[in-house]
């Protein structure tokens, strides 16, 4: 039980009563709270904040760096697989080539075959156009080492020297890459015999 003789004397001192001191305590937190700091402090705390931002925005620089790197690596290897792919599609595509280079001198049964397997051929041809893969036209142009491959050197006097003369082998870009060069023979300057004296 409470003193009520205490009581009045808290009331007349004019110290706040018990329940007072609750409800004042309660309401303490929802106050905000007024923290001094010096201009020095300040300083290096908005130091520290711009330190912080500026690792941020660096952390976020790279990751987005390193995600477009690994896209840019995931293409060029799907690119290469498929160059790949296609070159090793050229070789029975070449034989196929120089098989039919001789249908018109067998029999016409023969012939008839040979037909068929050209609109097949036409239809490889058509893919590869289709995929970005073109065939280099290198006969009668001026060699070029990045495009052709010299198996030969020809002297002649109908061409220039350094015109293609002959094509062994088609070459093939796939866009502005040379995914296999041609295989060439290139004209060259006959020699000057030197007579006897």
């Amino acid at each position: 039980m409470v003193d009520q003789d205490a009581f009045n004397t808290e009331q007349e001192n004019g110290k706040p009563s018990e329940g007072e001191q609750a409800a004042e305590f309660e309401s303490a937190p929802n106050k905000p709270k007024q923290v001094l700091i010096t201009d020095e402090d300040l300083k290096a705390l908005q130091r520290e904040a711009l330190d912080y931002k500026d690792k941020y925005l660096r952390l976020l620089a790279d990751a987005e760096n390193a995600r477009k790197r690994m896209q840019k690596e995931r293409q060029e290897m799907t690119r290469y697989a498929v160059e790949n792919l296609i070159v090793d599609f050229l070789r029975p595509i070449d034989n196929l080539e120089n098989a039919l280079k001789f249908a018109q001198e067998m029999s016409e049964e023969v012939k008839n075959w040979a037909f068929g397997f050209q609109m097949i051929l036409a239809q490889f041809k058509d893919v590869l156009a289709n995929n970005g893969v073109l065939s280099i036209d290198s006969l009668g142009t001026q060699f070029d080492p990045h495009m052709h491959e010299a198996v030969e050197m020809v002297e002649t006097t109908t061409e220039a020297p350094g015109i293609i003369v002959e094509e062994c082998v088609r070459g093939y870009k796939m866009g502005d890459r040379i995914i296999r060069p041609a295989r060439v023979k290139v004209a060259k300057a006959p020699t000057a015999k030197e007579e006897p004296r």
